[in-house]
């Protein structure tokens, strides 16, 4: 099939190579121009991507509807905070009858909508079909053995990603809970940092399982209120990514909250970094969510208590372990 990757980030660029490896064609849109030159001329992408080499079957373009003419799948990677926008400026080139697919993960700050409702507010009229799971782009793009899920109502549209997607080294299972797979991705980036900075404090694993889990009780509460099933959580886009973001070397939230914990500022921690770490904005939206929704958050509020109101991330921990004493399970 033709395809199209909206995004050339680590992960749009590791998609891309996924799809290109199983021999479809792929347009890369880029908003860099020496991604641009990079992946058409030497086929790499140092800037998001160092030590990776991109497939030969993929073309980078700086112009988004020329990636998009043809595509029968088109996959959204860009940042949260930008999806709206990119998806907006490409619909009217999309195919009629192409799927969409969204692996940006997060919640969008002024709606607080899901990745794969802005693509379908900006794009409408196709089904779109979020992809989700414990993934970081090395990895997959270095043939890792690595599994994800896809979920979208329309059950033809999710088994057709499905299916140009998984590899002998990239299984992708299917779901219908598009909320509690979305939720999953976006949350548990925020639970990242907050383990991040428990390890800057110098805590141990018994603090960075009790935040893993707790955050899960979290992220569950949170997608239960708003729809979602609680087993979506136990799963891959659930416990299995926020088990990895929260434990891997490469997560970059995982990475920023040791920055926070050592002492940093936000500002210093995001000093100089090509890459968003998601956790930041999602924390915002997911206490907003969180408010709107009448559910307790109290990883998520001491997230942003550290990241924007200048509070000690030492106090913040204490703070956590001091609560009103309560039953595990609600």
């Amino acid at each position: 099939m033709n395809c199209a990757v909206i995004g050339a980030g680590a992960w749009g660029t590791a998609l891309a190579n996924v799809l290109a490896t199983n021999g479809h064609a792929v347009a890369l849109w880029a908003r860099e121009p020496d991604v641009v030159e990079a992946v058409n001329g030497s086929h790499e992408n140092p800037r998001f991507l160092p030590g990776a080499c991109v497939s030969d079957r993929v073309w980078a373009t700086g112009v988004i509807a020329d990636a998009l003419g043809d595509a029968e799948i088109v996959t959204y990677v860009a940042p949260s905070h930008a999806l709206r926008e990119v998806a907006a400026s490409g619909a009217h080139a999309v195919r009629a009858g192409a799927a969409l697919v969204v692996a940006s993960k997060g919640i969008e700050r002024e709606t607080l909508a899901i990745m794969s409702d802005v693509v379908g507010q900006a794009v409408p009229g196709h089904s779109v079909v979020a992809l989700s799971g414990p993934s970081f782009a090395a990895e997959v793009a270095n043939g890792q053995p690595t599994a994800v899920v896809v979920a979208c109502a329309d059950a033809d549209a999710a088994s057709r990603v499905q299916r140009a997607f998984s590899s002998d080294v990239f299984r992708v299972y299917t779901h219908d809970d598009v909320v509690g797979v979305e939720l999953g991705g976006a949350l548990k980036n925020v639970m990242a940092v907050a383990t991040g900075i428990a390890e800057g404090l110098g805590l141990g694993f018994n603090s960075r399982a009790a935040l893993i889990t707790r955050g899960l009780a979290e992220m569950t509460r949170l997608g239960v209120a708003l729809g979602a099933s609680q087993a979506t959580f136990a799963g891959l886009a659930g416990l299995g990514d926020l088990v990895l973001t929260c434990t891997g070397a490469l997560s970059r939230n995982r990475a920023l909250g040791m920055e926070l914990g050592k002492g940093r500022t936000l500002e210093e921690a995001l000093e100089g970094k090509d890459s968003v770490a998601e956790g930041v904005l999602n924390t915002v939206s997911a206490r907003a969510l969180a408010e709107r929704e009448g559910v307790d958050m109290p990883i998520v509020q001491a997230v942003h208590r550290i990241l924007f109101e200048s509070q000690p991330p030492r106090l913040a921990i204490a703070e956590l372990m001091t609560r009103e004493l309560r039953a595990e399970r609600d």
